[in-house]
């Protein structure tokens, strides 16, 4: 009985319970020049427009993710990013439970885009 909850308790533990990926602003660069990507900015509008983002990207705020639904993202590499790494935590997560296999994260977020000085556009385009 000890082994098998020693067993259980190993296998639980050595789970991968996140299974996205964090990537750095220039792996997320390298990434975003594959096919059949994209990229989803999970911030608020005011911050999409104010703050600058990534060309290509798509607003979907995070707070709204549990109640959209996104179909043909199943076989997409999805590249997620807000404005300092947390929220996009949040949706590459729930993008997982959705059945999306290919999800990364820019950590660090469009601040550290910016401190790299990687290009943002401005306003809506």
């Amino acid at each position: 009985m000890k082994r098998l909850i020693f067993l259980s308790v190993l296998i639980f533990f050595s789970y991968k319970a996140v299974a996205f990926t964090d990537v750095s602003a220039e792996e997320f660069k390298k990434l975003m020049k594959g096919s059949n990507v994209i990229i989803l900015d999970v911030r608020t509008p005011e911050e999409y427009e104010k703050d600058g983002h990534i060309k290509g990207a798509n607003l979907i705020p995070v707070q709204l993710f549990r109640y959209i639904y996104l179909p043909g993202l199943r076989d997409k590499t999805v590249l997620v990013y807000c404005r300092s790494g947390n929220r996009s935590v949040s949706a590459s997560r729930i993008l997982e439970q959705m059945g999306i296999k290919k999800v990364y994260n820019l950590k660090g977020g469009i601040l550290e885009w910016k401190s790299k000085k990687l290009p943002v556009e401005y306003g809506w385009k």
